[in-house]
């Protein structure tokens, strides 16, 4: 965390300090920050492009905050639902023709591949800043990589924790869930001797290979420096692609070409007994009819990943921005329409329907009911405030946010875990990729 984002962030949670709380034990806004009013133009129409749903309540709560918007502004909101894999392909198309949704929900850094055409919204981030106890630091950095303008607003994160089944891991000799990578690789060992393996996708899956990120990191390996200066062939990646090899050999077959939905449906088809995830899974099986799936719901647990030889944590979540192209014909409609929906009146309740799928972004959320409704939820709840941004440890733009859209870790981990390239020739071509984009 850069000294600027540590001091925002404390300034920002000060404030929630001194709001305190409501008599019923919610958070209360800051009160001076209260108003602030945008005035959408005459016959203002709005189209959204969002990532589809992985948790059914997330998109009735989030049609229902649209129809509420609709109903009070009288603007009418279209919302076009696509998989993370279209959002991107279509988000790029729309910013360089110029033409499409007024307002893109997307992934990580994206924002940061065209922030020439996204509409400047400090005023909005400001505003929301202050009256809900700060932005974390990673929002910041995906957002405000100039530390001056904001070219989107953060929507939070879908937290990439390990998803396990508490019966089995203890069947293997594990009564917790382990605490660093000698004693997971043992446990991942242990669970493929009983018939129970464990799974990570190592396909170009936009949020489940991001626990390659936490291997690297994990080992004390980086694509960049702090300089944006490539580093990723190095001897950390080496000793990191050495572990990934021995963790790939208890994986179940297949993991090469996962992308986001098929550790979900392992998990729940009972082929696999570890995984990393949102907590899409736990929702599924809780809010099933099936019986038996309703029944592993009791059986699942959620944890933090192992510390790795850095010997801090390096989690690695899935960003979600709210970007407003600057083509639209209604910006201040615009602006009115993600205020809205980030107020508490709307995002608290959208927060408690997706059952702790979506991290906040602003520290004041922490005190949502979401987090303490169900204590399998609570692990998610820090995502957005403990998560590395993608590009870590150099600066965000256009170069890491081209790098991970091109997936270089997720694949270099996938050539030396199977066998495809020997770890140094893995780490060699990811080097090269990676130079492209990040030019000197």
């Amino acid at each position: 965390m850069s000294d600027l984002n540590r001091r925002r962030f404390l300034e920002g949670t000060a404030g929630v300090a001194a709001t305190g709380l409501t008599a019923g034990g919610l958070w209360a806004p800051a009160v001076h920050a209260q108003t602030l009013a945008y005035k959408p133009e005459k016959g203002a129409k709005l189209r959204v492009l969002r990532w589809s749903r992985f948790v059914q309540g997330d998109i009735d709560a989030y049609m229902a905050n649209v129809r509420k918007f609709t109903e009070k502004t009288g603007i009418e909101v279209r919302v076009d639902n696509e998989g993370w894999e279209d959002v991107r392909p279509k988000a790029a198309v729309a910013a360089n023709t110029g033409a499409g949704p007024d307002i893109i929900l997307s992934t990580n850094d994206d924002a940061n591949l065209y922030p020439e055409k996204l509409l400047d919204v400090t005023d909005l981030a400001d505003y929301l800043g202050k009256k809900y106890g700060g932005w974390y630091p990673a929002c910041e950095a995906y957002l405000r990589p100039d530390g001056k303008r904001w070219i989107g607003i953060a929507l939070g994160a879908a937290g990439s924790m390990m998803v396990y089944r508490q019966s089995q891991l203890k069947a293997a000799g594990f009564d917790a869930f382990p605490k660093n990578n000698d004693d997971f690789l043992k446990m991942l060992r242990a669970l493929k001797e009983k018939g129970t393996p464990g799974g990570f996708a190592l396909g170009n899956a936009t949020g489940d290979s991001l626990w390659t990120n936490w291997l690297i990191w994990s080992h004390g390996a980086k694509l960049v420096d702090k300089d944006n200066k490539v580093v990723i062939d190095s001897p950390e990646t080496l000793k990191a692609l050495e572990y990934a090899k021995e963790m790939y050999a208890t994986f179940i077959p297949g993991t090469l070409s996962w992308l986001d939905p098929n550790n979900n449906k392992a998990f729940l088809d009972g082929q696999v007994s570890v995984t990393n995830n949102g907590i899409s899974i736990y929702y599924a099986a809780k809010n099933s009819p099936d019986a038996k799936l309703k029944e592993m719901a009791a059986d699942i647990q959620h944890a933090s990943f192992p510390i790795g030889p850095v010997g801090v944590p390096t989690e690695s979540h899935l960003f979600f921005n709210q970007m407003i192209m600057k083509y639209t014909k209604y910006p201040q409609a615009a602006k009115e329409f993600l205020r809205f929906m980030m107020e508490w009146d709307q995002f608290d309740p959208w927060l408690l329907a997706a059952g702790g799928y979506i991290a906040h972004p602003l520290a004041g959320y922490e005190k949502s009911a979401v987090w303490t409704v169900d204590p399998k939820n609570t692990p998610y709840r820090d995502s957005v405030k403990h998560m590395r941004p993608a590009g870590y440890a150099g600066r965000l733009g256009y170069a890491s946010a081209g790098a991970g859209a091109d997936f270089i870790v997720t694949n270099m981990v996938a050539e030396a875990a199977s066998g495809a390239k020997t770890p140094k020739e893995a780490a060699e071509r990811a080097q090269k990729r990676a130079e492209r984009y990040y030019k000197v």
